[in-house]
């Protein structure tokens, strides 16, 4: 299947939740772990456990893997593994942006299938210039996998970048909104190249139907909101929506049963009428 169409299939079994796993401390202090490999290791387990298979979209965070040197990466190679293949769609958030063979490098690291970080999608910059991501993109073609692009992020330092006019009279976001939707043409029942476009941008006049996926941070403990999400992306296709979420589920833990709960919860918020 494509990207596109596994995107549709999940959202629809489970809805348009996708919950971060981002193991930073005060997190595994609050499940009562170490800020150890050990208390990582304990942490993915159970995310693992808690949402293989129910919900349609996990996010792992890698650079709160990283900060352990190779043994957390291990562990999140093994979260990856475990997590795919369930129903549940992994994208992985690495914001990678480089050019030439380096960003090749990146993209085979995550995008290709024989690769032991092999995930569904992966989120990328593309403030090195739009073209420099053709690799990821190739990649995702090439194993029906799917790429993230930041274009309307909710950090205020964004708009400093994002919301800067190209010589063409478009914002920077619009412009890389814009190269999205073309890439897209045509592909049903969407295509893999997806944005990042925060809950909590505030209004915008940029054109969010890109013919993909939106992958949508900023909801729940970081502000956004369902009036959000409805003023933002009310005129778009629901299975179009990926809805990210970390504390507002992980908090619920460190039980797997209230933290299943919470994202059934969630979900059944986003898609009550």
């Amino acid at each position: 299947m494509s990207f596109g169409s596994r995107v549709q299939a999940a959202s629809q079994a489970y809805g348009p939740v996708c919950v971060g796993i981002d193991p930073h401390p005060g997190l595994l202090e609050q499940w009562g772990l170490e800020d150890s490999v050990e208390g990582l290791e304990r942490f993915a387990a159970t995310c693992v456990e808690a949402f293989a298979g129910q919900v349609a979209f996990v996010k792992p965070q890698s650079a709160f893997f990283e900060r352990f040197g190779s043994r957390g990466v291990a562990v999140l190679e093994r979260t990856i593994a475990d997590l795919r293949h369930t129903g549940s769609l992994v994208i992985l958030d690495i914001k990678r942006g480089d050019i030439g063979s380096t960003a090749a490098a990146y993209a085979t690291a995550y995008l290709d299938e024989d690769s032991p970080m092999a995930v569904d999608a992966v989120t990328v910059s593309p403030y090195l210039g739009f073209g420099t991501l053709t690799p990821f993109f190739a990649a995702a073609e090439l194993n029906d996998a799917g790429v993230f692009v930041l274009a309307l992020t909710s950090n205020p330092e964004a708009p400093q970048v994002q919301h800067a006019v190209t010589e063409s009279g478009r914002t920077v976001a619009g412009s890389v909104l814009a190269q999205l939707k073309a890439a897209n043409e045509g592909l049903t029942p969407m295509g893999p190249l997806g944005a990042v476009v925060g809950a909590t941008i505030g209004a915008t006049d940029e054109d969010l139907d890109i013919g993909g996926p939106l992958l949508i941070p900023g909801f729940g403990a970081q502000g956004g909101g369902t009036d959000d999400l409805d003023r933002l992306f009310g005129h778009l296709p629901t299975e179009r929506l990926l809805v990210s979420t970390s504390r507002g589920v992980l908090s619920a833990g460190p039980d797997v049963g209230a933290l299943r709960a919470a994202a059934a919860d969630l979900n059944e918020q986003l898609t009550r009428g």
